[in-house]
């Protein structure tokens, strides 16, 4: 029997339009007025917050404390890295005046009030934050200093997609400063794995782990390394960056500190970020042509009632039926909180709820009907299994006791089953068979969603390297990360025929 799914596209036919109305239909955000930037609805900023959560949990974990800087940053603090600055002149927003005008009944900027110095809407924090470690450290006691603040920042994107690449987005940016090299590779790689073990346990979202060739570092890194993620339509979406800075950064920002033995030496100094583009993520990773589907650690509702209300004498009983089991639902405690439960009062037919939350993704959607209240039962639909075999869907109704007995051991298997799932599809769609450029052209055009190619390479630069990405560029395909933890490479390049030294992931991405 054929499904009639809640959306009218599917993955198969079209993931863009796929993506854009599950992004519609789930109410997770919507345009703003200001193109690339866009307003984040309640059940989409209730995903980001429980992001926000956890993961601020964990960086704390590791040692860090939150704070704050300007969104303005002075246009001289860009100039004084060359390479910093060029990285990102093109998605700058400066502001040039401070006051408006009224002029031929049009508000236009006041010429009077232009800014002695322009100033630039954060697109990172590196320089502004460089600056104040400059002054925090002077010794050698004063260090390592380790940051983190949650903000928003602004990247003027050409081509804007909601939460994968937008002009305004919303992120964590941790920072650090230290006495020597090594200990900040530790914090680079310490940050690294805080990503890695978030997207794998919380947001279920398997990645590979990896340090980014040599074209592909933030501007002005020594090294940066990242998280890989595989959408469904075998993409990759960068999901979070740790970048070791050297002491380049510190040079240009004079942060300098009086080392053991009185002498000056600069700071080595790391970043790390993760932002709203993990949402993006979620959605593609595990959404259907039914929707959304969050996994329960992030669900800003894990388990949904729906009433199935007829606006009679019997109504009365339901609601009390509905409320007295999601309070004995809310006293249970899942992944170390309570179980978050949502009576669905709204004034909506039960049918109308119920495939509302389907799209939204809520893990469990519970009806309680007036047969339910007088059998003591309650009627549950797992989002993660939809349907049954003959396309209907699978309603289970049981005892309602049962199910509060099961609740914290199903929202559990669920999250375990959407990440063995997305696992199990990011491991079958690796090809390590392809071995020249012309096998790797022919797959990337014979499939229409090819996932991602690991190849052995010598680690070339300069002009080779060049090369190698204009190759790739007219395939539509980048570069992606050297896996960490990865088997020694015995045998050639893939690109130049060299000794090759380790492998890296290849595929198109967003």
């Amino acid at each position: 029997m054929a499904i009639k799914h809640a959306l009218s596209v599917t993955r198969e036919k079209d993931f863009a339009a796929w993506y854009q109305e599950v992004v519609k239909e789930a109410d997770m955000a919507e345009e703003s007025g200001v193109r690339g930037c866009m307003v984040i609805r309640p059940w989409g900023y209730g995903i980001w917050e429980r992001i926000q959560q956890q993961l601020d949990r964990r960086i704390k974990d590791v040692g860090y404390d939150n704070c704050y800087f300007p969104l303005f940053i002075p246009l001289n603090y860009f100039a004084k890295e060359a390479e910093h600055v060029d990285g990102f002149a093109k998605e700058m927003a400066v502001v040039t005046h401070h006051r408006l005008i009224t002029k031929d009944g049009t508000l236009v900027p006041d010429p009077a009030a232009e800014l002695e110095e322009p100033l630039v809407v954060r697109p990172t924090s590196e320089m502004v934050i460089g600056a104040a470690f400059s002054r925090w450290v002077q010794s050698w006691r004063d260090l390592p200093v380790l940051i983190n603040q949650w903000a928003n920042v602004v990247r003027w994107e050409m081509r804007t997609r909601m939460f994968l690449r937008t002009s305004e987005f919303l992120w964590q940016e941790a920072h650090t400063a230290h006495a020597t090299a090594a200990d900040a590779m530790e914090s680079t790689l310490e940050g690294l794995e805080v990503y890695r073990s978030f997207a794998e346990d919380v947001v279920a979202m398997p990645v590979v782990a990896g340090e980014k060739p040599e074209h592909e570092r933030f501007p002005g890194a020594v090294a940066t390394y990242s998280i890989e993620a595989m959408m469904q339509d075998g993409k990759a979406l960068q999901a979070g960056t740790s970048h070791y800075l050297g002491t380049n950064f510190a040079q240009a920002q004079n942060i300098r500190y009086q080392d053991k033995e009185g002498g000056l030496a600069l700071a080595h100094t790391t970043s790390w970020g993760m932002s709203t583009r993990m949402i993006g993520g979620l959605i593609m990773t595990h959404g259907d042509d039914d929707g959304l589907q969050v996994p329960p650690r992030v669900a800003p509702h894990q388990i949904v009632i729906v009433p199935m209300l007829r606006d009679d004498e019997g109504d009365e009983a339901i609601i009390a039926y509905a409320r007295d089991f999601a309070k004995q639902l809310k006293a249970l405690d899942v992944f170390g909180e309570a179980v978050r439960v949502y009576l669905d009062l709204r004034a909506e037919k039960a049918a109308t709820k119920r495939w509302g939350w389907v799209k939204k993704g809520a893990p469990v959607i519970i009806e309680i009907g007036g047969r339910d209240v007088a059998g003591g039962n309650v009627s549950v639909i797992r989002r993660d299994a939809l349907y049954k075999d003959d396309g209907k869907l699978a309603s289970a109704i049981q005892p309602k006791q049962n199910f509060a007995d099961s609740a914290v051991s199903l929202l559990e298997a669920i999250q375990t089953g959407l990440h063995s799932r997305a696992r199990a599809a990011l491991e079958r769609r690796i090809r390590r068979d392809i071995h020249d450029m012309d096998a790797l052209k022919a797959y990337y055009e014979g499939e229409k969603y090819p996932g991602w190619v690991e190849v052995s390479w010598c680690r070339p630069s300069g002009e080779k390297l060049d090369k190698i990405v204009e190759q790739l560029k007219a395939l539509k395909l980048t570069m992606r990360n050297v896996p960490l933890g990865s088997e020694d490479v015995e045998g050639i390049c893939f690109f130049t025929g060299e000794p090759a030294v380790e492998r890296i992931l290849i595929a198109k991405a967003y």
